[in-house]
């Protein structure tokens, strides 16, 4: 089959989205290439949870948070680390802290859709200073509400847009210029060709293979430990065109720059094999090592630099976070808008009722679904159904219980005189006061008014790609020299969210869907400018 078109893009999470919808209002016509099938539209987004990393916003006013572009590019590159090699990734880090306001968050406003009022403070830095204010603003809706409005938006313009589902683009058609399309095939075997002026690359990152990431694993990690490594991104983000377009000349980019989490652990309904989902892991808890001991010496604390996270874990085949139903109900959450309803689906006196008095019915439901959450009324039943999970590996008793005594006699003390540095960093969270309605205070594990315990299997898993396929800020694809290939652009995480590493080393957190919104906008401005 033979189609042809003004403008082709492959993909169709909300990068792919974006550019559909900025082109079809301009009279573009355009032509949508995706691997999945018509109820899967959106792609990762689907199930995301929708924060965006965003400056000088009316919720950050309302709490008194004074950002500023300049404040969150200083922020920006302190985590990123950039070389001074890192032209495009530093250009676009500017041209995002400069217009996540106009072209990002009024834009996202404009199609109806609101974000939480609390404005979340991630990503605060540990070794390297991350974000010195809050600027993590949550989708009332979460992805889902993203994708839905986007398609909603799309619906008067259905006559400018040409799906083809089930269809994985494998080749690009080149000429003398530049590229005028692709062919592939479909979800029947069938050969089809797309003949089109330009071509918008949206097809994600490599993370949703596990092979690319070890491939590409970060050499101060260590060895990846790869029989224990979960599969947090879509199966389709797998680098085929990434390897397509580096064929053609363009320039590929930090593609060991990963942004995995450290604490995933298996679904209970995965949607394919090796499916993981990512915790938000519990200031609160204790993090163990497949032994039992504390992981250290510096504690492993969320909300800092999950990359620290990632490296330190990346060195254990699993780990465990030990904690109570307390902790837990008030403290834990999955990313993610599966497991979190009450956003997803607009109950505000529902989400306020869980953030106050804790989402009790979240704990109970991964204590039954997942085969990695473990509950017991003491410690010695619960360190022997760790046992009895990871046989192979068995964690030692003596070395739980001394890392738990030594836990409950420092939070059983007075303030002055708890020395210790994850119980500092508790606190220093919960002067932010959305944190506070999120950390409960330092206090001891075993406290049995506040049990029962539970344990949590946390393996690493990956997430998203930092780098990709290097683009200038049209977001046109450029070869190792510099130059721009005639009709080829490409958008969201293929691009590394902007240059091919617009993040750099570490992001600041909510780069990524804000990412995509930005350079599918900017290629779309482009082309319509032609």
């Amino acid at each position: 089959m033979e189609y042809r078109t003004d403008n082709l893009i492959i993909g169709g999470g909300v990068a792919g989205l974006v550019a559909a919808l900025e082109l079809a209002r301009a009279g573009r016509q355009v032509t949508i290439v995706d691997r999945d099938t018509h109820e899967r539209i959106g792609g990762l987004a689907r199930w995301a949870f929708g924060g965006m990393a965003l400056v000088g916003t009316p919720e950050q006013r309302r709490m008194g948070v004074p950002d500023t572009p300049a404040i969150a590019y200083n922020d920006w590159a302190s985590f990123a680390e950039f070389s001074q090699y890192d032209h495009w990734p530093k250009a676009w880090a500017q041209a995002y802290v400069q217009e996540s306001r106009p072209v990002i968050y009024d834009w996202l406003r404009s199609l109806g859709l609101k974000f939480m009022p609390a404005v979340n403070w991630v990503e605060r830095g540990l070794f390297v200073p991350g974000n010195s204010l809050p600027r993590y603003h949550v989708l009332w809706g979460a992805g889902l509400g993203l994708v839905e409005a986007l398609l909603n938006a799309l619906r008067p313009f259905e006559s400018h847009v040409q799906w083809l589902h089930q269809h994985t683009a494998t080749e690009f058609i080149p000429d003398q210029h530049g590229v005028v399309g692709v062919t592939g095939v479909d979800g029947e075997g069938n050969a089809f060709r797309v003949n089109a002026q330009r071509t918008l690359v949206a097809t994600g990152g490599i993370n949703g293979s596990v092979q690319q990431v070890i491939k590409h694993w970060p050499a101060h990690w260590g060895k990846a430990a790869q029989a224990q490594l979960l599969n947090g991104a879509h199966p389709f983000a797998d680098g085929q065109i990434h390897e397509r377009v580096a064929a053609l000349g363009g320039r590929i980019s930090h593609v060991s720059d990963m942004w995995n989490y450290a604490a995933g652990v298996s679904h209970p309904r995965p949607h394919f094999d090796g499916h993981g989902l990512s915790l938000i892991p519990c200031k609160s808890a204790l993090w163990l090592d497949e032994q039992g001991d504390r992981l250290g010496p510096v504690p492993l604390v969320t909300g800092f630099d999950t990359n620290f996270l990632c490296e330190q874990v990346s060195h254990h085949p699993h780990t465990w976070q030990l904690l109570n139903w307390h902790i837990a109900a008030h403290e834990l959450a999955v990313s993610g808008a599966e497991h979190n309803p009450a956003i997803r689906d607009h109950k505000l006196v529902k989400f306020l009722w869980q953030t106050l008095r804790g989402n009790h019915a979240l704990v109970q439901q991964m204590l039954e679904e997942c085969e990695d959450f473990l509950v017991a009324d003491s410690l010695d039943e619960l360190v022997a159904k760790m046992q009895a999970l990871t046989p192979e590996m068995p964690v030692q008793v003596h070395k739980v219980k001394a890392s738990v005594a030594h836990w409950d006699q420092m939070t059983a003390r007075p303030p002055h005189l708890q020395d210790d540095d994850q119980i500092r960093r508790i606190n220093h969270a919960r002067a932010w006061r959305p944190d506070r309605l999120r950390t409960v205070k330092p206090a001891p594990i075993t406290d049995p008014r506040r049990g029962p315990l539970i344990a949590i299997r946390c393996r690493l898993i990956s997430r998203k790609s930092l780098g990709g396929i290097q683009t200038d800020l049209h977001s046109r694809v450029l070869t190792g020299t510099g130059e721009p290939i005639a009709g080829l652009y490409a958008i969201g995480e293929a691009a590394g969210f902007g240059g091919g590493g617009a993040s750099g080393k570490r992001s600041l957190e909510g780069t990524f869907l804000a990412g995509c919104v930005l350079t599918a906008r900017k290629a779309a401005q482009h082309i319509n400018e032609q």
